[in-house]
């Protein structure tokens, strides 16, 4: 992912908190030479240090043939974003752009057994349908096992990450000040997102 030096974010637990604010990411791989893309939540863990994403997908999707090959898969979790419009910045020979936070995760993914897919289950439903776990555990065994046998849960270890939070943090204080009072005014979540966002990190502060 391109990234300006402006843009770019290390901070570590900066991008785990955003891949766990944005859990519902795309997974991208290389299946039969092309690229395939899966559309899926994700866990998001950590293990001796290291960032590890668990999930499933449907055992009719083709996607999990790719899991265990060499080559690395792409995961993209993608935050609020939102249109700038030139009319925000001070200088009126200025451009429109647009606004947005991502984290690129690179890894390879591989299949996990039975069991680890009942954890990575119940994983998914502890952290997106907390009150569906006892429904869950009182349904039959038959009916839960026939569930895991229709999914093939994964997990990736990453090996990098990209952060780009691109929040106009090339501009003036005045103009991100501009910025953030026009974005946060708005009735959709993910401009008013982009407006949360930028004074989480400090901009348009006096």
């Amino acid at each position: 992912m391109y990234i300006p030096e402006f843009n770019r974010i290390e901070d570590r637990d900066t991008s785990l908190a955003f891949l766990r604010a944005n859990p519902f990411a795309v997974l991208v791989s290389s299946l039969d030479g092309h690229p395939f893309a899966t559309h899926v939540p994700l866990a998001v863990r950590e293990r001796s240090g290291q960032i590890v994403l668990r999930g499933h997908v449907a055992k009719a999707n083709p996607h999990w043939k790719s899991f265990g090959q060499e080559h690395e898969s792409l995961v993209i979790f993608q935050g609020p974003h939102a249109y700038i419009s030139p009319a925000l910045y001070e200088i009126p020979e200025s451009v429109p752009t647009w606004n947005y936070a991502a984290v690129h995760v690179y890894g390879r993914v591989s299949v996990v057994d039975e069991n680890e897919s009942r954890k990575i289950l119940e994983e998914l439903i502890g952290e997106f349908d907390s009150s569906y776990a006892a429904q869950w555990a009182s349904l039959s065994e038959e009916y839960r096992s026939r569930m895991v046998r229709h999914i093939v849960a994964f997990e990736m270890l990453a090996s990098r990450l990209e952060t780009k939070f691109k929040l106009s943090q090339n501009r003036t204080r005045q103009e991100q000040a501009n910025i953030v009072r026009a974005l946060a005014n708005s009735g959709d979540s993910a401009v008013a997102g982009v407006a949360a966002l930028m004074r989480l990190q400090g901009l348009g502060r006096p």
